[in-house]
């Protein structure tokens, strides 16, 4: 009986744009290419983890990417790409 051998996760970085006007970049592992939406949840994730925790349900199901769209208005980050490793 043969074991499977899982291939590692790929490393996609994302570019983006801070509350700054930086241009910065961070690494994340993932099977596929994330969506933007994905990407802005990662980020918001490590650059405001106290809002990450909170309920987007004001915007969800009425807005299409509703975490790209509150980082931007709301926290003037700007996902510029996302591109593999």
């Amino acid at each position: 009986m043969g074991f499977l051998k899982e291939a590692p996760m790929q490393k996609w970085q994302i570019i983006f744009v801070d509350e700054h006007g930086v241009q910065s970049v961070e690494q994340f592992d993932c099977e596929q290419r994330p969506s933007m939406e994905q990407a802005a949840q990662w980020i918001r994730a490590k650059l405001l983890p106290v809002p990450a925790e909170l309920d987007l349900n004001d915007l969800e199901g009425r807005t299409d990417e509703p975490t790209v769209k509150s980082l931007k208005d709301q926290h003037s980050i700007q996902i510029l790409g996302i591109s593999p490793i």
